[in-house]
């Protein structure tokens, strides 16, 4: 951590797994976050590997829940849907009287949430995620898996990990979202290139911004990483407005500043 931000905030991380080797020993490792804090809670591709029940409707339109074989991952339909998760889709996923429509039940992911940003004592709390809103939501689902970086049936059997997007405005109930790519830009990243005389007069310095320009241009790519929902908090008034809410306004500028 540079000197200047380590000697004002304490950073932890927030995992279930080990820390691992060589981590830098200012930074706390927790598998909760910690209560109490003043600051920011960030929390990256969380919400969308907490688990959620799936729901399909049947012949006659009827949501019941999805039942998983583990061994193969076989599904069969299931009982009808409680009466909490009923309401949580006619809110948030309607799908009743739509034979064959699928959905994700998201109310563990909103108490999650709720949880995590609960901790705080005042500040900003923002989750990041691959996210859905209810205007445009996948119509059979996004349930997948992934196994050494590459995707692979969902089979629940402990061989790959299990993961769904997010209704990031239900978690939020109803706050508006706001892409990747429009809050980094807020926030001051561009993915603009150092100036070229930079290279004669700096070359190290220009290579440098070159690689920051790189790095920058693929967070806030619109076909990217910069179409992921951010989903902004406040805990208290000091942090309300920090960043955009809805869609992306004005003239987009490319990733390379042009």
């Amino acid at each position: 951590l540079p000197a200047e931000v380590a000697a004002r905030v304490a950073p932890y991380a927030v995992e279930r797994s080990a820390p691992p080797a060589g981590l830098d020993g200012r930074i706390g490792w927790t598998a909760a976050p910690p209560r109490g804090v003043r600051g920011l809670l960030f929390a990256n591709e969380w919400l969308d590997n907490i688990p959620v029940d799936i729901a399909e409707t049947d012949e006659a339109g009827e949501p019941r829940y999805v039942l998983v074989r583990p061994a193969d991952g076989r599904e069969h339909p299931g009982g009808p849907l409680s009466a909490q998760d009923a309401e949580w889709l006619r809110r948030w996923w309607p799908i009743a009287g739509t034979p064959g429509a699928r959905a994700e039940i998201g109310l563990p992911r909103d108490a999650a949430w709720a949880a995590a940003a609960g901790s705080l004592d005042a500040g900003l709390a923002v989750a990041v995620d691959y996210a859905h809103e209810r205007a445009a939501r996948p119509p059979y689902g996004t349930l997948t898996g992934f196994r050494d970086g590459r995707e692979v049936p969902p089979v629940p059997d402990g061989s790959c990990d299990l993961t769904s997007h997010v209704a990031l405005d239900a978690v939020g109930g109803g706050v508006p979202l706001v892409t990747q790519r429009a809050a980094l830009r807020a926030l001051g990243v561009s993915g603009a290139r150092p100036p070229l005389a930079l290279a004669t007069t700096d070359p190290r310095g220009y290579l440098r911004g070159l690689a920051a320009a790189g790095e920058a241009a693929e967070l806030i790519d619109p076909g990217g990483l910069g179409a992921f929902r951010w989903l902004a908090t406040p805990v208290g008034d000091a942090c309300h407005g920090l960043l955009p809410t809805g869609p992306e306004t004005g003239p987009a500028t490319g990733p390379a500043g042009d």
